[in-house]
């Protein structure tokens, strides 16, 4: 990597608030000692993936069985929900190993990081909506493989799916019995699983790859940065009230969640300071535009366009040159609306300020800045209508030429 190009890394991971991308690219060096396991081979994550339940899902779709499992599986939701019956007998013994949560899950951790994404769940629809939401389209891997996948021609219901799995995250007890987040991350890790096998057979995919293979562990760990890393340094970026109890217990649903996804423990970062590190390699350096990238945050903003936000579209736009870099915004073709961006950068400072109880007198523009968060949340929750459960189903093809 050239000094420019080292540059401009810097610079655009001090704009997201990823103090430490360092500007490193190749091979993997990030140590497994950082790890919630401690230790681990060092393989790079970039050639592992779900090896056993990639076998049963390219069985299962090469025979046809799809259809029918995720019928047998449309009233599986609760995580004390019994296994669906009339699933085949192998996979409901991979499902029988794997629908739990791991030994060293800490449930009073967990309970903490639910009720602090209740508290600041005013922040985090921001930033997982139109922050991490349209960072996805500059993460040239993932945005390929969305676009590509079944999934990438219908970005409204791709949207509330992708909304729903951080939603039952955040649940109050979203890893409890009654909860849905097991049984939502196990559905996810299926269709990562059909995906795999899946989309090596798209001409249009593979023309534009440089894997061969897609969602590996390392693109789920890019993933995982692009949203619990990236959202808790621009908490503190924006000086949100965020205890250190608080933000160790919203990393260790992260990490039970990485571990329901599939990744494997020797990858999972077992402090944020190791998180950071690790980002730093992966994500950052790595962040650019492309032709299925531009779309599909078109698209994404277009469908929060379609409810009323209370706010023009060049309003949407400077807040994601906000929450994110004015670089990713040239990127992705956002007009500028610089009336709208002056009021952003003034008034959700004071906004915060307010909410916060750190300033008694609440800002001229506060409702409107209050109502386009509510509007954003159910933008994005199953497709702005409810928050009952959106069904997540294993694909059977591609996007549709």
């Amino acid at each position: 990597m050239d000094n420019l190009s080292r540059r401009r890394v810097l610079s655009l991971g001090a704009a997201l608030g990823l103090v430490s991308a360092t500007g490193t690219t190749g091979a993997w060096a990030w140590s497994p000692a950082g790890s919630v396991a401690g230790s681990g081979t060092g393989t790079d994550p970039e050639y592992v993936w779900d090896d056993e339940v990639d076998r049963l899902l390219a069985s299962l779709i090469d025979s046809g069985g799809v259809p029918a499992v995720n019928s047998a599986m449309a009233s599986w939701v609760n995580n004390d929900d019994p296994l669906p019956s009339g699933l085949p007998a192998d996979l409901t013994a991979y499902l029988q190993k794997v629908n739990r949560l791991p030994s060293w899950a800490d449930p009073a951790k967990l309970a903490r990081a639910a009720d602090f994404n209740r508290r600041k769940d005013t922040y985090l629809f921001v930033l997982y909506g139109l922050g991490s939401g349209i960072m996805s389209t500059v993460i040239p891997r993932e945005a390929r493989s969305v676009y590509w996948s079944a999934g990438g021609a219908d970005m409204k219901d791709r949207a509330a799916k992708t909304f729903t799995f951080g939603y039952d995250l955040a649940q109050l007890k979203g890893f409890e019995p009654t909860g849905q987040f097991v049984v939502t991350a196990n559905k996810t890790r299926l269709v990562h699983a059909g995906v795999r096998h899946l989309l090596p057979r798209s001409p249009h995919w593979s023309a534009g790859a440089d894997q061969k293979i897609p969602i590996s562990n390392a693109d789920i760990l890019v993933t995982f940065h692009s949203l619990g890393t990236y959202v808790r340094r621009k908490l503190l970026d924006w000086k949100v009230p965020f205890s250190a109890a608080d933000q160790d217990a919203f990393l260790h649903s992260w990490q039970v969640a990485l571990h329901l996804l599939g990744v494997q423990d020797q990858y999972i970062p077992g402090t944020w300071a190791d998180a950071e590190a690790q980002s730093g390699q992966v994500l950052t350096p790595i962040l650019s535009p492309t032709t299925e990238g531009i779309e599909l945050a078109e698209d994404l903003l277009g469908l929060t366009a379609q409810v009323d936000l209370g706010v023009t579209r060049g309003f949407l736009n400077e807040f994601v040159r906000y929450v994110l870099s004015d670089e990713i915004g040239d990127w992705l073709g956002l007009k500028r609306d610089y009336a709208s961006a002056a009021l952003i950068r003034t008034v959700w400072p004071a906004f915060i300020l307010f909410r916060e109880g750190l300033s008694p007198v609440a800002p001229a523009a506060f409702y409107v800045f209050d109502q386009f968060v509510r509007a954003l949340a159910m933008a994005f929750l199953n497709n702005g209508a409810s928050g009952t459960t959106t069904p997540i189903v294993i694909p059977t093809g591609n996007r549709p030429s």
